[in-house]
C-alpha cells in the first residue's frame, strides 16, 4: 500500500512517515502532484498557523488536487483543521471548505494550548473503525472545530466542558485533530484501522457511517 504524504513544509513529516512504515506501508514524501497521483491514499499533516499553511498549499498548487481528489485522504492536526470552511487563527482565512465548520481558539479553558491525553467518546462510527474501550490519544492545539456538521463528527473528546471534535469523516475524507503517530499504541491502531479501510476503498464501502 503506497501512502503519499503532502510536504508542503508545515508538518512534521519524519514522525507520520516513520508510523506509516511502521504498520506496513510503502511511503513517499513529496509536493509534486504528478507523484501524489500515483499513490493510493495521502495524508496531509500540519504544524503551525492555519494562514501561513495555507499559503504554502497555495504556493504548491496543491489545493485543487486535495479538493478534488477521490483516494482516501487523511488530515492529521492542522492539516485535519485545513479541510474546514474557514479560520479564526491569525487573520480570517478560508480553507479547503471539504468540512463543514470554522477554527476558533479555546477561551474560557485552564490552559492553552489543550496539550496531553484525553479519551475519545464516539459519535458516529465508520465501518473501517472499531474503536476498542481503551481510547486515549494526545492533543496538542491551541484551536479547536465549531459550527461543523454532527453528522460528520466520528469521534469528539471533552476539554473543560468543550466539545473538541477528534475525528471527523466525510466521504474519503478523515481529519484526526490529535496525533495519532504519537498517541501510543492506540494511535498506531488508528492508523492500521485507517489503512485497511483505504485497502477497501474500491469497493465503494470505505466510508459508510452508522
Amino acid at each position: 500500500m503506497r501512502i503519499g504524504v503532502i510536504d508542503y513544509g508545515m508538518g512534521n513529516l519524519f514522525s507520520v512517515e516513520q508510523a506509516l512504515k511502521r504498520i506496513g506501508a510503502e511511503v513517499i514524501v513529496t509536493a509534486q502532484e504528478a507523484q501524489l497521483q500515483e499513490v493510493d491514499a495521502l495524508v496531509l499533516p500540519g504544524v503551525g498557523a492555519f494562514p501561513d499553511a495555507m499559503k504554502r498549499l497555495q504556493e504548491t498548487g496543491l489545493i485543487d488536487f486535495i479538493k478534488a481528489t477521490t483516494k482516501p485522504l487523511l488530515g492529521i492536526c492542522l492539516g485535519m483543521q485545513l479541510l474546514f470552511e474557514e479560520s479564526d487563527e491569525v487573520t480570517p482565512t478560508k480553507g479547503l471548505g471539504i468540512f463543514t465548520g470554522r477554527i476558533t481558539k479555546f477561551t474560557n479553558v485552564p490552559r492553552i494550548p489543550h496539550m496531553g491525553w484525553n479519551e475519545l467518546a464516539i459519535n458516529k462510527q465508520p465501518n473501517w473503525l472499531s474503536i476498542p474501550n481503551e481510547r486515549y490519544v494526545y492533543f496538542v492545539h491551541s484551536f479547536y472545530v465549531t459550527k461543523m456538521n454532527v453528522n460528520e463528527l466520528v469521534a469528539f473528546a471533552d476539554y473543560a466542558g468543550i466539545q473538541v471534535p477528534g475525528i471527523v469523516a466525510k466521504g474519503n475524507y478523515t481529519g484526526m485533530q490529535f496525533h495519532p503517530e504519537k498517541s501510543g499504541e492506540f494511535g498506531m491502531y488508528l492508523l492500521q484501522q485507517w489503512l485497511e479501510g483505504v485497502k477497501k476503498h474500491a469497493n465503494k464501502t470505505y466510508y459508510s457511517v452508522s
